[in-house]
């Protein structure tokens, strides 16, 4: 939900264009308007937006922390990005490292 994310995506459509194969699903933590009001924008952006059932009736403010969670359990791989030992890519590393996942380390 931020530059790397956006930075990310850039990279996985571009990786498209060689293997098409590949799906960029964007794993939003909770439903806001925006789906509805900009689904050119998300459809040009993404193969298919995605709700978590599991991330249902979570608070918004742990809803970010409980999709980080959702998609780290849901990964073969996980790629980490972090600048500083807090916060919540530092969290969400530190959780893949709990669940025995493979972490790339960007």
């Amino acid at each position: 939900m931020g530059d790397f994310d956006s930075l990310f995506s850039s990279a996985v459509r571009s990786a498209k264009k060689v293997y098409p194969h590949i799906k960029l699903i964007g794993v939003k933590p909770y439903f806001t308007n925006d789906i509805n009001t900009d689904k050119d924008y998300y459809a040009a952006l993404y193969d298919d937006i995605i709700i978590p059932d599991e991330l249902a009736g979570i608070h918004p403010k742990a809803a970010i922390k409980a999709r980080n969670r959702w998609m780290i359990n849901n990964s073969d791989i996980v790629l980490i990005y972090t600048v500083r030992n807090y916060g919540g890519a530092y969290e969400a590393n530190r959780y893949a490292e709990r669940k025995n996942k493979a972490i790339i380390i960007i």
